[in-house]
């Protein structure tokens, strides 16, 4: 029995009518993450104070979800796994679009009058956006083939500059676009490459979406791990219901937003999220303390052979070091007045260890060099002469970058530098000559930090006890 509105046992039903609320919202790239985030703040809000603002969902690449999703009304399973799992259906979903079957459709959805928001999660790699230059990427290949037919874009930024185009000619309002990728000053990222693309194809109206259109920032944060067989037959054994779009999540949730929508919002703040006038210092602690310490697991864990950041956080000399590396990082960040950074970093510590998240090191690992800049590197230079912890952190990086586990087998680094890596590293069989090979890649890490004898002296004998005593001797014996 699928699971659908008349089948849903009493203890899931939704705390509201899904019927009696209209779609207010198109969002981009409809994953796991924003189904396990975005989806369940707006059906919190739509329980709390209604309103118009269901999700008109868009996936695309992928038809797997809108087949899932279409065939059960919209309706999903999502579950927090904790000591105590919580189940709940998330009905905020009202239609779904897969852009890879009806690209036209989705075009003539974010022109339609009712849509006052524009959510996106659709990774970094898809916007093909240069945030040096804060413009467009014409060689990303999305943006290359849709400057050459805007009207029939496919691409991230086409598709919203074609919108709308669509809603300055027909005189409608512009919608406030929110991006919800875990991005620095991700508002202010997506407005220079929706600008950048419109001034390429009409001045004109790029002029107006420069006038008109908000584009919010926001800090999301959930870990929302891959669905698995085991995620459907949960539920399956649970509620006697077939759900080919379950999720599961942990329980933490944390939305802090720009309060920048001309045309209204649900009531998300009813639902948890934080409304601020500066979403850059929220930004500023996860990507350093949360996101700085997850890539210190992922290298030292993944190199120390731990598979999962629940297995790392059973090793108690690493967790050590995660508490000192997110004190360092706390400390170059001042205060903020509703957040408690001790607390957190407590609750980061906790949400590590659930047993029942399986977050693999290896996955975290991914896209380091575009990672590292802001999670380790900022806050290093920022630490002054207590380096320790971003050394460290920065010689597991190294450390993995040499391609090759403990047990002498290789894998793949998946980082969009891979190539230069392995290139800068041939030939390198010294912990000296790995450290400066890397620190000379050119625009990754900051000119203040390159020319710091300290730093890199530190990275270089930490590495040096890596290679020679291994990962986990490294940990044991790295002073506190």
């Amino acid at each position: 029995m699928r699971l659908c509105l008349n089948t849903l046992p009493q203890s899931l039903l939704p705390a509201y009518d899904p019927e009696a609320h209209g779609i207010g919202i198109l969002h981009l790239g409809l994953g796991a993450f924003h189904r396990a985030h975005q989806a369940a703040y707006t059906d919190d809000a739509l329980a709390a104070e209604g309103g118009d603002w269901r999700i008109l969902g868009v996936s695309l690449r992928s038809t797997d979800i809108i087949d899932a999703l279409a065939a059960q009304d919209g309706l999903f399973t999502l579950t927090e796994r904790a000591d105590t799992d919580r189940t709940r259906v998330i009905a905020a979903i009202g239609e779904t679009l897969a852009a890879a079957r009806d690209s036209e459709a989705v075009r003539a959805a974010l022109a339609r009058p009712e849509i006052r928001v524009i959510t996106l999660t659709v990774t970094e790699k898809a916007y093909g956006i240069d945030r040096a230059a804060m413009d467009i990427d014409p060689a990303h290949p999305d943006v290359d083939r849709d400057l050459k037919d805007p009207r029939h874009a496919n691409g991230v930024l086409a598709l919203l500059v074609e919108g709308l185009r669509r809603r300055q000619k027909a005189g409608l309002p512009a919608p406030a676009i929110l991006c919800c990728d875990n991005l620095p000053e991700n508002g202010a990222l997506l407005r220079a490459g929706v600008l950048g693309f419109a001034r390429r194809i009409d001045a004109g109206l790029a002029e107006w979406i420069a006038a008109n259109v908000a584009f919010p920032s926001s800090m999301v944060d959930r870990i929302t791990p891959a669905a698995t067989d085991a995620t459907a037959d949960r539920i399956k054994d649970l509620f006697g219901v077939t759900d080919t779009a379950a999720i599961e999540c942990e329980a933490f949730s944390q939305w802090v937003i720009e309060d920048n929508f001309p045309q209204g919002r649900p009531a998300w703040d009813a639902a948890g999220a934080l409304f601020v006038q500066d979403v850059a210092p929220y930004e500023r602690m996860k990507l350093r303390m949360l996101n700085g310490a997850h890539s210190l697991i992922a290298y030292a864990g993944f190199i120390a052979g731990h598979e999962f950041v629940r297995d790392a956080m059973q090793d108690a000399p690493l967790v050590a070091l995660v508490d000192r590396h997110m004190k360092a990082a706390a400390a170059g960040l001042g205060a903020l007045g509703d957040i408690d950074l001790d607390a957190y970093r407590h609750a980061l510590l906790a949400r590590f260890a659930n047993r029942s998240i399986a977050h693999q090191t290896y996955q975290i690992a991914m896209d380091g060099t575009e990672k590292l800049p802001q999670r380790i590197f900022a806050p290093a230079l920022e630490a002054g002469t207590d380096i320790d912890a971003f050394a460290f952190a920065t010689a597991a990086w190294m450390r993995y970058c040499t391609g090759i586990d403990e047990q002498g087998r290789p894998y793949d680094l998946r980082d969009p530098r891979a190539a230069e890596i392995h290139a800068a590293l041939k030939g390198a069989t010294t912990a000296g000559a790995i450290c400066d090979a890397l620190i000379g890649l050119p625009d990754l890490f900051p000119k203040a930090l390159k020319e710091n004898p300290s730093f890199r002296q530190a990275c270089t004998d930490r590495l040096q006890i890596m290679l020679a005593r291994g990962m986990t001797r490294a940990i044991a014996q790295e002073p506190l």
